[in-house]
């Protein structure tokens, strides 16, 4: 059995962690089988190119972080496509996992502390305009 290739001519054994790959793989229902793409970023290479040598593919869809492990002789991968190649200094960039968890954190901080501030501007202001609009002005009520 030999390597998925990918349409460039790219081989599987070319791909390194920090690479962003789309990974057409074969999917069978009902009898038909179709193509499904998973596109993301390498995290891990295993085992080399032999027989049961694997890579790891992390993407982030609706906010929640999937991964898959493809088999690098596989039968069901069509081919593999390089997006985007990177540099790293890790074989493995198990770290990406919490550095996307760290900042999905620090939205959710923000975001929470902007709305905390939003509602206690929006409910001060219409007693005010109440105020105003009961007796004239605010500033003739003070």
């Amino acid at each position: 059995m030999t390597a998925a290739k990918a349409k460039t001519g790219t081989p599987i054994s070319d791909l390194k962690p920090g690479d962003t790959v789309r990974v057409w793989q074969k999917i069978e229902e009902k009898g038909k089988t179709r193509l499904q793409a998973f596109e993301g970023l390498i995290l891990a290479r295993k085992h080399g190119n032999e027989m049961g040598g694997t890579f790891t593919v992390r993407k982030v869809t609706s906010g929640v972080g999937v991964e898959k492990i493809f088999p690098v002789h596989s039968p069901m991968i069509d081919r593999v496509e390089l997006v985007k190649r990177a540099r790293v200094r890790r074989a493995k960039l198990y770290y990406i996992r919490e550095k996307v968890a760290r900042e999905a954190r620090r939205q959710l901080r923000r975001s929470r502390l902007m709305t905390e501030s939003d509602t206690t501007e929006v409910a001060e202001a219409p007693a005010e305009e109440m105020a105003a609009s009961d007796t004239g002005t605010v500033e003739e009520n003070k």
